[in-house]
């Protein structure tokens, strides 16, 4: 007697192309985890470069002697090696504070930058 056979299952085709589909959705999802790992990477330098402008300012503070000029120094902030240029102008009892903190192992952006006026008393 011959009939249709009443197999189950998948076929070869019906297998590759769900596999193909999974590979395509698997390194969609690694691309995106390796852009957010970047993204965070840069934030939290962007933070140390923000802390060591804010202890800069701080430092000018608690010295209170300001001069006018510029002045650029090493501010490393842990592993982060970091180079802050500061420029003070003014006319002796207000003072404008410009700090800028850049990536000191390579040319790019600053990655903070912090204005204030100061009063010296």
């Amino acid at each position: 007697m011959c009939g249709r056979r009443n197999e189950q299952g998948f076929t070869l085709i019906e297998v590759l192309v769900a596999l193909a589909i999974i590979a395509v959705a698997m390194a969609a999802a690694i691309r995106v985890a390796g852009l957010m790992t970047q993204g965070n990477g840069l934030l939290r330098d962007k933070s140390m470069a923000l802390l060591a402008a804010q202890s800069r300012l701080a430092e000018l503070r608690l010295e209170g002697r300001f001069s006018n000029g510029t002045k650029t120094f090493n501010c490393d902030q842990g592993r982060l090696k970091l180079r802050c240029e500061q420029t003070l102008t003014g006319d002796g009892r207000l003072f404008q504070v410009n700090v800028q903190v850049l990536d000191a192992s390579r040319e790019a952006p600053p990655l903070a930058r912090l204005q204030t006026q100061v009063r010296v008393e």
